[in-house]
């Protein structure tokens, strides 16, 4: 049972969802860092100004519009920076990678691909 949970946690994609769940918190702690000290601020002097910019209260319950907005603005600056400094270079590495292995495939000498090919005919004679 443990060989299996080794393996299992050893393997590369269990590792990579571990850093990028990391790294997305860190990501995601920093743009709220800014939003809150930078952004909402800015939102509540654009809302009024005041210690309750941007804040509506309606039969005793307070609807924080500021709040709502810095939410939104931190949710796309994150999704936006995650998107630009992992995604995007992640992908064009893979792309890389895999245009390699086609040329790697495609770049069979021609005696390697007839010796393939005898031996595809002789274990089809085999089996017939």
């Amino acid at each position: 049972m443990l060989k299996g949970f080794k393996e299992f946690a050893l393997r590369g994609n269990f590792i990579d969802l571990a850093v990028a769940v990391v790294v997305g918190a860190a990501i995601a702690a920093l743009i709220g860092s800014i939003s809150d000290g930078l952004i909402l601020p800015i939102i509540g002097i654009f809302l009024g100004g005041g210690v309750n910019a941007g804040q509506i209260e309606i039969n005793g319950q307070i609807i924080d519009i500021s709040l709502m907005i810095n939410a939104l603005i931190t949710f796309i600056v994150t999704m936006a920076v995650i998107y630009f400094a992992f995604v995007v270079p992640m992908n064009k590495l893979r792309d890389r990678y895999a245009k390699q292995e086609e040329e790697a495939a495609a770049a069979t000498p021609a005696d390697v691909a007839l010796l393939e090919e005898i031996r595809d005919l002789l274990k089809a004679q085999q089996q017939g």
